[in-house]
């Protein structure tokens, strides 16, 4: 025998489900604003400025892809509260600009999702937190397993890798990564 649920009951439901993810992009928006000023105070005050002040993070770049309209504040470290808020500058590759491999991994369906539009050829201009600016172009890309990602840390070029899940619509994670690379252009001084 089906059970009658009664409309009022039926909309508080619908009403509790609605604030909840309300609260949850309301959160977003607001971390993201909070990140954006930590940035912009470290750039003019030259050293590293949390977010809040029980961050495990700060802001350590901004990456741009203007053709693309696209950008991200990345955060120092790739731990799991740092990635739920940014892509993460791992830890013990290069620092952008630097001779080296630097490295930004981040979540393909929320700030590393535009790198599906980005092509080759395209420019990724990056800011680091001391206010210097670089610009290189995406040269290659390629989806590797996550325990093989044919990134060379010695080289001897100013490169960048650019890392998130594949494929970019799964809704579970997998083994594999997307990977797009990198090499400088081009540094203000």
């Amino acid at each position: 025998m089906p059970r009658f649920i009664p409309p009022p009951v039926l909309a508080l439901i619908g009403l509790i489900l609605f604030g909840d993810g309300a609260y949850v992009h309301a959160k977003a928006w607001l971390a993201q604003m909070l990140l954006e000023r930590a940035f912009d105070k470290s750039i003019a005050t030259g050293r590293p400025v949390k977010p809040w002040s029980w961050a495990d993070t700060w802001p350590v770049a901004r990456i741009e892809v203007k053709r693309i309209g696209s950008s991200a504040i990345v955060l120092e470290g790739a731990s799991g509260q740092a990635l739920a808020f940014g892509p993460g500058h791992i830890h013990q590759t290069a620092e952008v600009g630097e001779r080296g491999v630097a490295v930004y991994a981040g979540h393909r369906d929320t700030h590393f999702r535009f790198l599906r539009d980005v092509a080759i050829g395209d420019v990724v201009d990056v800011t680091r937190s001391d206010g210097r600016r670089f610009r290189y172009r995406a040269d290659a890309s390629a989806v590797v397993r996550f325990d093989a990602s044919g990134i060379d840390p010695t080289t001897r070029d100013a490169e960048l890798v650019l890392a998130t899940c594949w494929p970019f619509d799964a809704v579970t994670s997998g083994p594999e990564r997307y990977v797009l690379h990198a090499i400088l252009i081009a540094a203000d001084e």
